[in-house]
């Protein structure tokens, strides 16, 4: 795809990943509506701030009813909890992730199809994780949300072919941003992961895997089991003999 010319809408487009792909979507060429249920947290020169909670059906109908010259759409809304898999809030957490990771992406796809449809197909990107691959036991339940957000991306890239829509999903690792504050761990600029997408995009790729550890793992699952979780296994005895 061409990025310059491209009428893009950015959900969670008011800090992290979301606020830098807005940026850069801004600098070569597009015109950007940032979306966030405060609109006002949208500051960044060139995106038009948008009211939009991805939980609210009234919020997520009238940003698509507003916004009918879109044809790039990027589910890029997300939370996590951090909550402890066993702990007594963990079902909560979980309840709370899946609202905004899966049924979030699943109603602003749904919502913005037809304009998509109507703007002769355009692009739909849902950005993942590596954790919609292996589950990370410390953020068990965000990873089950990615999983299920993976899952739902293949299905919309088979029933959307028909419009004429490209659906994309976006894996990478761990990023400094809010969700990874608190793991001592290595963390990839965000900066970085937007080229990665962006130069994914221009590339027309269906799925997008911006770096290496993430390509490893997506490599290991055809035999997980002795690739994958041996090594998961043993961060998580090691962290847990730690503590």
């Amino acid at each position: 795809m061409n990025i310059e010319g491209t009428t893009a809408l950015v959900t969670g487009a008011n800090r992290g990943i979301g606020q830098e792909l807005a940026r850069v979507l801004v600098a070569q060429g597009a015109t950007v509506y940032g979306g966030a249920r405060d609109p006002g947290s949208i500051t960044d020169a060139g995106v038009i701030p948008v009211q939009l909670d991805v939980t609210d059906a009234d919020s997520v109908a009238a940003a698509a009813a507003r916004l009918t010259d879109v044809d790039l759409v990027i589910n890029n809304a997300g939370v996590g909890t951090g909550a402890p898999l066993l702990s007594e809030g963990a079902a909560d957490a979980a309840r709370h992730e899946l609202e905004v990771n899966y049924f979030g992406t699943m109603a602003v796809s749904r919502a913005f199809a037809p304009i998509l449809a109507a703007n002769g197909g355009g692009t739909l990107v849902n950005i993942l994780s590596v954790v919609s691959w292996v589950a990370v036991p410390a953020i068990a339940t965000y990873s089950a949300s990615k999983a299920a957000a993976w899952s739902l991306t293949n299905a919309l890239r088979t029933v959307l072919r028909a419009d004429g829509t490209h659906v994309v999903g976006v894996h990478f690792g761990y990023v400094d941003t809010d969700l990874t504050a608190g793991f001592d761990i290595p963390k990839m600029d965000r900066v970085d992961v937007v080229a990665g997408i962006l130069a994914g995009l221009v590339a027309d790729q269906e799925e997008i895997i911006v770096d290496p550890f993430t390509q490893s793992i997506k490599d290991g699952l055809s035999d997980d089991t002795n690739l994958i979780w041996p090594e998961i296994q043993r961060q998580h005895d090691e962290a847990k003999a730690a503590a």
